[in-house]
């Protein structure tokens, strides 16, 4: 992997929108496709993903909200992203029932993508902190495909918080009415004994939208047939394996057939 975005190719450029302004990496040709990178930002892994949906012919544009981009994690490096992100009012990461700053400026770049990218509309992938964010740009008719990959905000500190969805129940009520009458579909990924991406998170998104929330939860339980960790966290990045394919893997697969099915 480059150490840098632009090294592997990827056109760095600042976007405007809802008064906000952050750099977006832009590769590919074909269907659109938003990735939203995890904490602490736009690392190896988070660009090797993009790669992945470029490679299987998307037009992919990386948000880069938060991070130095093609920085490899560490523990101090995400230590410090994450203590600047909890605090910034456009992420809101310790609110309930909550309309994010961000997720406005993530509609603007949807909008624009899909206006010159082929395909009936856009797809969106977050991951980790920006998990959730996805859900909340389907608010906007051009978003057809948000994956939820271990959503994390609201930080799950408390019961309320481990059971909210994510975004305000207003967006929540658009989105859900769009599952009807649009025919949106959602998908989350998480492992299963993940805290920082609750069960009770997918539960309460399990009894919203019904048959139109597709689940996959990895089992990382003691003793595991794969060998996950306690620790295990990132379903489409740090954990995947290619040789033999274990179901992380396999779970990046779906994500690919997911965009290709509502976005074709």
């Amino acid at each position: 992997m480059a150490t840098s975005p632009e090294a592997a190719g990827w056109r760095r450029e600042p976007f405007t929108g809802a008064g906000q302004t952050y750099d977006c990496f832009e590769k590919g040709e074909g269907p659109g496709i938003i990735v939203i990178p995890e904490i602490p930002g736009l690392t190896p892994e988070v660009l090797g993903y993009a790669e992945h949906l470029v490679s299987e012919g998307f037009t992919v544009v990386i948000a880069s909200l938060f991070g130095t981009p093609g920085k490899p994690e560490s523990a101090l490096y995400g230590i410090r992203t994450i203590s600047r992100v909890c605090v910034s009012k456009e992420f809101r990461a310790f609110a309930s029932n909550a309309e994010r700053p961000i997720t406005q400026f993530l509609r603007a770049i949807a909008a624009d993508l899909a206006a010159r990218t082929p395909g009936r509309g856009v797809g969106v992938v977050g991951m980790c902190f920006t998990g959730g964010f996805g859900l909340a740009t389907a608010v906007d008719d051009v978003v057809l495909a948000p994956v939820l990959a271990q959503p994390s905000v609201p930080l799950p500190l408390t019961p309320k918080l481990r059971r909210d969805p994510g975004l305000s129940r207003q967006e929540l009520d658009v989105v859900k009415e769009r599952t009807k009458t649009d025919g949106l579909c959602v998908l989350g990924l998480r492992f299963s004994k993940d805290p920082m991406a609750p069960a009770d998170r997918f539960t309460t998104l399990r009894a919203e939208l019904g048959d139109a929330f597709e689940v996959i939860e990895l089992d990382s339980g003691p003793g595991n047939s794969e060998g996950y960790g306690r620790s295990a966290h990132s379903v489409l990045t740090r954990e995947i394996k290619e040789n033999p394919p274990n179901s992380a893997f396999h779970a990046r697969a779906r994500t690919v057939e997911f965009f290709r099915e509502r976005l074709s």
